[in-house]
């Protein structure tokens, strides 16, 4: 396995995705809007060693290779999205993950995609932004449209 430096998208829309409530429910919009971008949703999921679940290969005094730290990354995603996939059969779901500053990657990915769907606050710990840093960086140099989800909740009508 080679460790993935950038994001591969053809359409569609990207969801950033690093495992927040936040990212949840921005992925559940992207869900509900996949109809109208042809029902092509790419999920993705930053990562560096600083963030990565720790691989089950990980021992005491040996650190593994990238791959392993990229696989239990991607691991993760796909349990993160596992329920609400089963929700939506008609929309074709991938998921990736890419090693690198999430702002950075998803920014470079925005220009093939038609929709980057972000949650307004990740995993970073200060409460009191109204956005994060990476919605923040996504919002004002994305190639391509961008929604922000602050996580409200719709109506069933919706």
């Amino acid at each position: 396995m080679t460790v993935n430096r950038d994001i591969t998208v053809n359409g569609g829309i990207l969801v950033a995705h690093d495992g927040s409530d936040s990212a949840d429910a921005a992925l559940q919009t992207a869900l509900h809007l996949a109809g109208a971008f042809g029902n092509k949703v790419a999920v993705v999921r930053a990562w560096s060693l600083a963030s990565a679940p720790t691989p089950p290969t990980q021992e005491v005094g040996y650190v593994p290779p990238l791959d392993d730290f990229e696989a239990a990354t991607l691991a993760a995603l796909e349990s993160d999205v596992a329920a609400v996939r089963a929700q939506y059969p008609d929309v074709t779901l991938t998921c990736s993950v890419v090693n690198g500053n999430a702002a950075e990657k998803l920014i470079e990915a925005s220009e093939h995609a038609d929709l980057l769907v972000v949650g307004s606050r990740g995993r970073g710990g200060f409460a009191g932004l109204l956005l994060g840093s990476t919605s923040d960086q996504v919002v004002h140099h994305a190639k391509c449209r961008v929604l922000v989800d602050r996580g409200g909740r719709r109506s069933s009508a919706d």
